[in-house]
């Protein structure tokens, strides 16, 4: 029992002597931050672009009558764009 306090005693004192650190940024990190929100409003007109295409090439379809293929690329640009909205969602809340 006497061992388990001196060890208890000199934990605490180890961590007594152990400050709050502050975080500080690394050195590069504005320009890598400036690339990911680059890189975020690439995926997010990328998405919108490919939306309206696929809408685009949707409306031909059923106004020339012709076979329908354009409703899975609208299915695969709104996939797509939920994973890159939550991707973005997960690394901003990783950033800060």
């Amino acid at each position: 029992m006497s061992m388990l306090l001196a060890v208890h005693d000199a934990y605490g004192a180890v961590l007594a002597q152990v400050g709050n650190p502050t975080p500080e940024a690394p050195p590069a990190s504005d320009k890598l931050l400036r690339l990911v929100r680059y890189f975020t409003w690439f995926v997010l007109l990328s998405g919108i672009l490919g939306i309206t295409y696929a809408g685009g090439k949707f409306a031909w379809e059923k106004w020339t009558g012709g076979g329908l293929e354009s409703p899975k690329m609208v299915a695969g640009a709104m996939i797509g764009g939920i994973i890159a909205t939550s991707a973005g969602t997960i690394m901003n809340a990783a950033i800060g």
